[in-house]
């Protein structure tokens, strides 16, 4: 919201949809103090590598690490949160380079799940014993999956992440659309049909068009086309779980089809084209959509918005997994390796999870969304109901959005099955030459000229073909 769009309230919106740009950002890992300790001045610390917590300041991580903390008596160490602000790109490489040079003691790295089998594969995380998860038949199936590589486990999911469809009631009430509660389901068809009756009618104020999403030239781009390519062809992967590419041309030009088709006009906002998470939270909460597809921690942050003119439901067709894995890095000592990994079952446990829930992430655990409709109780971290923590906007990050909606409840009936049916984004190590692939292969889709779908697919199998075995 720029210019003279919205007041104060929208002002302070942007501000937080740029401050929770940088969930999975790390960089500058320069280490300085952050493994060293004077000999006998204070207990051994294991050192965790984190991005910035959209939870804000003292937010839900750091309030987890404070209990483990507090339980010092019990393990003998501390543990220290090191938040490395930054883009995603620059997170992976500056890691990597960090770790590989040994520049920065870490022990303990909460790295994105598509970044788990390249730093495997360079020997920068160890694989882990069953002393590093507790339970772990309680983690939702689908994404602990993303924890294993070359069929050892090499981290425990610590928070998830999964694309929703967000939407405005009020638009579809004033449209007199056929259905105003999508909380059972939609598919494409329905929701252009959806646009189509907003569209028909006088338009709501500062109404562009029906729906946003994230396809500016970076990751977003990649994680919309893969949805589109998992909801085309059934059972879809671009690579297996050895990392070999497994598409063909036919399957590619169906997905390019299908990602066409749902970003072309009269629908998609033209923006989008060029949008990443900031910039599609602005355009729907400025009214200028009434359809957005972005992930679960924009729930709290629009519900205080639009309250009961809020609706939330599942992706039509797929939906992809996100998310970030803790894991133990290579370089840390067999002695602070086996804390760090009980500082990781610490952290990912049941009651955990539920923690994290609580603040607005998506938990990892099967456990935490039993028992629906209002926040879980979260014991570890006792900090929770005496002083909440702040937001990027200085504002509590105590979820404030109801889990019930129109009866329905957000974590257990959307939520919880959206991350059950999640599909992965390639399992490969050379995922970060992969996505940057899809992007620019992709483009073709968004600038001038536009070549047929056949014509696209060609050129990005050939070029997938070059860069993957198989």
């Amino acid at each position: 919201m720029t210019g003279s769009r919205g007041g104060p309230a929208a002002r302070r919106l942007t501000a937080a949809a740029l401050s929770l740009l940088s969930l999975a950002a790390l960089t500058s890992c320069t280490g300085g103090d952050a493994g060293r300790q004077p000999p006998g001045a204070d207990p051994p610390r294991i050192v965790v590598a984190s991005g910035q917590d959209v939870t804000g300041k003292n937010g839900v991580r750091q309030q987890l690490i404070d209990a483990w903390n507090a339980r010092e008596g019990e393990h003998g160490h501390r543990a220290r949160l090191v938040e490395l602000p930054g883009s995603a790109d620059q997170q992976r490489s500056q890691l990597l380079g960090a770790l590989q040079s040994g520049s920065a003691e870490y022990d303990v790295v909460n790295l994105d799940v598509t970044w788990i089998p390249e730093f495997a594969e360079a020997g920068l995380i160890r694989p882990l014993t069953g002393a590093a998860v507790k339970e772990p038949a309680d983690l939702i199936r689908s994404v602990d999956a993303t924890s294993f590589w070359d069929g050892e486990r090499y981290a425990v999911p610590f928070n998830s992440d999964v694309g929703l469809l967000y939407y405005r009631k009020d638009h579809l009430r004033d449209a007199s659309a056929s259905r105003t509660e999508l909380s059972g389901g939609v598919t494409w068809s329905e929701l252009r049909e959806l646009i189509d009756a907003v569209n028909d009618r006088p338009r709501p104020r500062h109404y562009e068009d029906g729906w946003t999403t994230q396809l500016a030239a970076y990751e977003g781009r990649t994680v919309n086309a893969v949805e589109a390519f998992a909801s085309a062809v059934p059972g879809f992967e671009l690579t297996d779980e050895e990392g070999r590419y497994t598409a063909d041309v036919g399957e590619l030009t169906a997905g390019v089809t299908e990602l066409r088709e749902r970003t072309a006009p009269p629908y998609m906002l033209a923006e989008a084209s060029a949008s990443r998470e900031a910039e599609s939270l602005s355009a729907f909460a400025e009214g200028r959509t009434t359809f957005l597809r972005h992930w679960p921690y924009v729930y709290p942050v629009l519900y205080e918005r639009f309250g009961e003119d809020l609706g939330v439901a599942r992706l039509p067709g797929k939906a992809v997994l996100g998310g970030q894995n803790l894991a133990v890095t290579s370089s840390a000592s067999e002695q602070r390796a086996a804390k760090a990994a009980e500082l990781i079952a610490f952290l990912t446990d049941p009651d955990s999870e539920r923690c994290l829930l609580r603040a607005g992430f998506a938990a990892t655990r099967t456990s935490a969304y039993e028992d629906p409709g209002g926040s879980p109780e979260c014991r570890h971290a006792s900090a929770f109901t005496a002083s909440p923590s702040a937001s990027p906007t200085g504002e509590s990050a105590e979820l404030k959005a109801p889990d019930r909606l129109d009866g329905v409840s957000y974590s257990r009936d959307i939520l919880f099955p959206a991350l059950r049916g999640a599909v992965q984004r390639p399992r490969t190590p050379l995922y970060g030459a992969v996505t940057r692939t899809l992007v620019a292969e992709l483009d073709a889709l968004y600038g001038p000229g536009r070549p047929g779908d056949a014509q696209v697919a060609e050129n990005l199998d050939e070029a997938l073909r070059k860069l993957l075995p198989g």
